[in-house]
């Protein structure tokens, strides 16, 4: 979980913001087909997990049928396999009408007042619009929970790949959607939404997204977190291999121990 860390971010230095841009307008120019760009979202876009967001939105507004201990549950099927437990978090929606389950991730977005958006991530967003990038948002968060926040940075909810279920006659189902985005799956759910086009740029924080990341030209690695923890350390093991392999990286916090 990504907690709402007080410390101020980091942004881009101006050095590593310009020579970023630089290799961007290149690979774009040098580009005659599709050009494609996927991030990750929570922590590498934005500083907050909107998946967990909206899973306590839900707990707190939304009356449904839940376990005593939600968060347990739920931390208990990650424990097994976070698979299991992402599916989760997408099926506790079953009978209600998608449009609803839009209505109450957007009303969980608008409560994180102002929604903390890494500004040098949208800044990177906007010149890649610009040059006629498609860009893709790739989540191991709900994909209905992320669709309002990537709508904040110009992303429609068709460029978004997260953790769903069916949608049967406008009705969400418990029938997992495969592949699921985490992992191995978010670079096979990229390739499927693009036909096999790799993306030129791909950032992310984890090395969850380390397969992701390996598609591109130009990978980017980030981080938020600045203490020991389990998402510390997964960032951690995603800089290890950033430096070995030779990536561009960025600490949206200087570690503090």
């Amino acid at each position: 979980m990504i907690s709402n860390n007080p410390t101020p971010v980091n942004e881009f230095s101006p050095t590593f913001a310009a020579e970023l841009s630089a290799v961007i307008e290149h690979a774009a120019h040098d580009t005659k087909g599709r050009k494609i760009a996927a991030f990750d979202a929570d922590g590498t876009l934005w500083d907050t997990d909107a998946g967990e967001n909206f899973f306590e939105y839900q707990i707190q507004n939304c009356g449904l049928a839940l376990p005593r201990d939600p968060w347990k549950h739920y931390l208990d099927q990650k424990a097994i396999d976070p698979r299991l437990g992402y599916l989760w978090l997408a099926a506790i929606s079953k009978g209600y009408p998608v449009d609803v389950v839009r209505r109450w991730a957007a009303e969980a977005i608008a409560s994180l007042d102002p929604f903390p958006v890494l500004k040098s991530q949208h800044n990177v967003i906007r010149q890649l619009q610009k040059l006629g990038f498609e860009i893709y948002i790739i989540t191991a968060s709900v994909k209905w929970a992320v669709e309002p926040a990537a709508a904040q940075l110009g992303i429609d909810r068709m460029h978004v790949l997260g953790v769903e279920t069916k949608v049967v006659d406008g009705l969400v189902t418990d029938t997992p959607v495969y592949p699921v985005t985490w992992r191995e799956g978010k670079a096979e759910a990229l390739l499927n939404a693009t036909g096999g086009v790799r993306p030129i740029f791909a950032s992310g924080n984890t090395d969850g997204d380390l397969m992701l990341l390996e598609l591109a030209e130009i990978p980017v690695a980030v981080s938020t977190q600045n203490s020991p923890g389990k998402l510390f350390n997964q960032e951690n093991k995603l800089r290890d291999e950033a430096l070995k392999r030779g990536w561009r990286m960025h600490a949206f916090r200087s570690p503090i121990f």
